[in-house]
């Protein structure tokens, strides 16, 4: 039911957190922007609300699949741990036991969401192939200004199926993979960091007598765990977010630690922490609802087949 409860639950938080998602993706690849509402202005102006939502599709349809793939994990990894460890699967786990459970569900997961990373950070950049910026200079400067019919101004991907087939045709199975070593980075001590946080808080937020805390002790924990995740995870996604959208036009980086290298450089250290005031705003309410969800679904499954 872990599996089941996590896919429910990671459909719900996207639904409430990918426009931020879009914002926090322009921002770390633009430089353009100068904060969260310069972007969000922009993208209103030239896109309006649906340029919020570009590329949803593809993680609304995936994301129960990794949700579930990452509670399932982290849940059996626990499970064997214990068993192994205590003897039986439901003893109470250790701080490292649910620490190297939650870095095992991040590595599983890295490879599910790769692909679908990069058509998503494609589709919510490729405004920017109709504006050339200092990170994507334009290989040859435009002669003039280009026509609303001009090709220049043509959108590259049509949506997320069309984005991975375009992908895989121009850049071959490791353009569908680029950025992963970031991304695994990212998820490995992003979620160890997750499922630490959120089972210490549960622990101090349950009410004496009781075994688990309530449901605004569960909101609580959740957006907590979620805020500190993200700081955790912060530095990585923006190197990973560059090298997912660096296929588009020319291609900058070599790989992770020159992309890293060249972003400090460029823009000061500070750049690896763009977007970090807006993971934390969105991972708040994303992640709330995300771990009410998935304790509801648990304790109504329960409840039936007790």
């Amino acid at each position: 039911m872990d599996f089941v409860a996590g896919a429910i639950g990671g459909v719900c938080g996207v639904a409430v957190g990918y426009p931020l998602d879009t914002v926090k993706v322009r921002i770390q690849t633009e430089p353009k922007y100068t904060g969260i509402w310069h972007c969000v202005r922009d993208t209103y102006r030239q896109e309006p609300v649906w340029g919020l939502y570009r590329g949803l599709s593809l993680p609304v349809c995936t994301v129960s699949l990794v949700s579930s793939v990452s509670f399932g994990t982290y849940h059996h990894c626990l499970d064997h741990i214990c068993r192994f460890r205590y003897g039986r699967a439901d003893a109470k786990p250790a701080r490292t036991d649910i620490t190297l459970s939650g870095f095992a569900s991040g590595l599983v997961r890295v490879f599910l969401t790769s692909p679908t990373e990069v058509a998503k950070v494609r589709l919510q950049t490729q405004t920017q192939q109709r504006r050339p910026s200092a990170s994507w200079p334009a290989a040859v400067p435009p002669v003039c200004a280009a026509t609303p019919q001009s090709p220049a101004l043509a959108l590259k991907y049509r949506g997320p199926l069309h984005c991975l087939a375009t992908v895989a045709r121009e850049e071959g199975l490791r353009g569908l993979y680029k950025g992963s070593s970031a991304l695994l980075f990212r998820d490995s001590h992003a979620f160890a960091t997750y499922f630490l946080s959120y089972a210490i808080l549960c622990e101090w937020l349950t009410p004496t007598g009781h075994s688990q805390p309530d449901v605004s002790g569960v909101l609580v924990a959740g957006g907590c765990a979620g805020v500190l995740a993200w700081a955790v995870a912060t530095p990585m996604d923006v190197i990973k977010s560059r090298l997912q959208a660096d296929g588009q036009g020319q291609q900058r980086y070599r790989g992770l630690l020159h992309c890293a290298v060249t972003s400090v450089r460029e823009e000061g250290l500070r750049v690896l922490f763009k977007g970090l005031t807006l993971n934390c705003c969105r991972a708040f309410p994303v992640n709330m609802v995300v771990f009410v969800t998935y304790e509801a679904v648990l304790r109504l499954t329960r409840g039936l087949l007790t």
